[in-house]
């Protein structure tokens, strides 16, 4: 059964029993930081599999969705990261440092 069909059953048992439904938290990718580009918005990251994006262990260049983001983090830092396809684009939505 998907996530969302699950999380849409949930929400209706849970509406009727007048209870909230908590968000299914997803899970954060363990990746490191090879190059920061910050003059074009964009990350280097050498990442574990990414579950949501049916996506394998590699290296690749992702967007950021806040430039901001890229001034907390320099080559060689470990992250955590969640990652979505931001109009077409697939974008680092979420990073922070792990050490």
């Amino acid at each position: 059964m998907s996530k969302f069909l699950l999380t849409f059953i949930g929400s209706l048992l849970a509406a009727q029993i007048g209870m909230a439904m908590p968000a299914f938290a997803e899970p954060q990718v363990d990746g490191e930081v090879t190059k920061v580009d910050e003059s074009a918005g964009k990350v280097t990251v050498k990442h574990g599999p990414i579950a949501k994006l049916d996506m394998e262990p590699m290296t690749m260049v992702f967007r950021v969705a806040q430039p901001e983001m890229l001034k907390a983090v320099k080559p060689g830092d470990k992250i955590k990261f969640d990652a979505d396809r931001v109009n077409g684009a697939f974008t680092i939505t979420e990073m922070k440092k792990t050490k």
